[in-house]
């Protein structure tokens, strides 16, 4: 469907109000505009709704789960009742656990620490670095990057034939990529997944903002997600699904609130029973500000429809990838091709710019905020990119001059928030720089291109 006829569908909704729309820059070249943020996928403007709702909870602020007093009482409700609105959010199932925890790479990173003694890991190496690298005390298979989905089931499926058919084994894999936004079949995976006595855990991170998340209907074992991709501020996260392996498991943090009983032994140490819900991973005091967003992102999310938020976001992944088709210089990054589902997030590179140089001008120049490097997918962006497996590259911090070859890209990313005036801008930016170059010079410091101001 072409742009002017998802224009004209009436299911498109209007962007959602996200704080920061009305937020002015300086540009090198003299005067202020709109800053256009199109870097949901590194994290999104929180929305106005979030941050109105966390506004009015903030004079109640009180202790969780260990006070008496009327604001603590409120306060562990309120907590607890985000759990519910979170689960109810990912469509749980019956028994299923809601551990808050720090972002996705904390939920992955305690899973990892909950895994059996001798769990195989299976990963393909397109994932980011949050689910790539938590598996360091397990027995890890690193799958090659598939190029269709079909190939990816097919590709995971022959690795669990070959496992030990007798011990545990976890699949983890991504929703959506957070570097060529395409969607992964995340179902097919998980039945591959399930029918080898395997289980699977989703990193959601660029799936939940984007697209509804159902644990029942995808069948997988867990989720995870970050607060501060879905709308809500930094510093909180989700793993939900099965309580087994989770209630089994030693505590992530030993602490207060992860223990129920502590007693003396007559030799001078300590009996600890630890809980067995979800508070056997939440030690300390939790971020209730973080959970009560992430809860308020939720209920906003459900409430605006996903069906309209996905019909706009399809309209503005039309309007960028039919204006980057435009300029022949613009590669843009794919692995399934061009006619994959995807959510609103696009690498690409440009012939004769360095990546870092592109970005650093699109930020001074039109102030527009886009990502380059690799996007803490290092391996997913060498093989799209064509490069060797040992090529060195850091992660947003590219090292070449500017005009110098990168292994690197630029990546745009949009989402609920996002007005068609940014998009806009950028597409005309992006070509106006093919075209004209940059009106600006610039230097690299301390890894990265800024404008040379003299």
């Amino acid at each position: 469907m072409s742009v002017t006829a998802v224009a004209a569908d009436q299911s498109i909704c209007s962007p959602l109000p996200v704080l920061g729309g009305d937020v002015t820059v300086p540009l090198v070249t003299g005067g202020e505009v709109t800053y256009a943020a199109l870097d949901y996928a590194a994290s999104a403007p929180a929305l106005q709704r979030v941050w109105d709702d966390v506004a009015a909870y903030a004079p109640y602020y009180g202790s969780v789960h260990r006070g008496a007093g009327y604001l603590s009482q409120l306060s562990t409700d309120l907590f607890e009742n985000s759990r519910a609105a979170v689960a109810e959010f990912l469509d749980c199932r019956e028994g299923d656990q809601v551990v808050f925890t720090r972002s996705t790479t904390d939920s992955l990173n305690l899973l990892a620490a909950a895994l059996p003694e001798g769990c195989q890991v299976f990963v393909f190496e397109t994932e980011h670095h949050a689910s790539l690298l938590p598996w360091r005390d397990a027995r890890v298979t690193y799958l090659n990057a598939p190029r269709t989905p079909g190939q990816a089931v097919e590709t995971l499926e022959r690795a669990l034939a070959d496992r030990d058919p007798h011990g545990p084994a976890l699949v983890c894999v991504t929703g959506a990529s957070n570097v060529t936004g395409e969607l992964w079949p995340v179902r097919e995976l998980a039945a591959a997944t399930h029918a080898h006595g395997a289980r699977i855990v989703l990193d959601a991170a660029q799936l939940a903002p984007h697209h509804p998340v159902s644990v029942k209907d995808l069948d997988v074992d867990w989720v995870a997600f970050s607060g501060h991709k879905l709308y809500a501020p930094f510093g909180s996260g989700v793993l939900a699904g099965r309580a087994d392996w989770l209630r089994e498991a030693e505590p992530y943090l030993a602490g207060g609130g992860a223990s129920r009983k502590v007693a003396r032994r007559a030799d001078g140490g300590v009996d600890v029973e630890w809980h067995t819900t979800a508070a056997r991973h939440e030690a300390g005091s939790p971020n209730v500000i973080g959970v009560y967003a992430i809860a308020s992102a939720c209920k906003a999310l459900t409430e605006a429809g996903f069906d309209t938020l996905v019909a706009r976001e399809r309209y503005l992944i039309g309007k960028v990838r039919e204006g980057l088709a435009e300029v022949p210089e613009v590669k843009v990054l794919s692995l399934f091709g061009d006619d994959a589902p995807r959510v609103g997030v696009i690498s690409f590179v440009v012939e004769g710019w360095n990546s870092s140089h592109f970005a650093a001008a699109l930020s001074a120049e039109y102030g527009i905020g886009v990502r380059d490097g690799l996007f803490c997918a290092h391996p997913l962006v060498r093989t799209l990119l064509g490069g060797e497996r040992e090529d060195v590259g850091e992660c947003g911090a590219p090292e070449a001059a500017p005009g110098e070859k990168s292994l690197n890209a630029i990546r745009v990313s949009f989402g609920a928030g996002t007005p068609d005036e940014h998009v806009e801008r950028f597409v005309r930016a992006v070509k106006e720089l093919v075209r004209d170059g940059a009106r600006w010079n610039y230097r690299t410091e301390d890894g990265r291109c800024v404008p040379d101001r003299g």
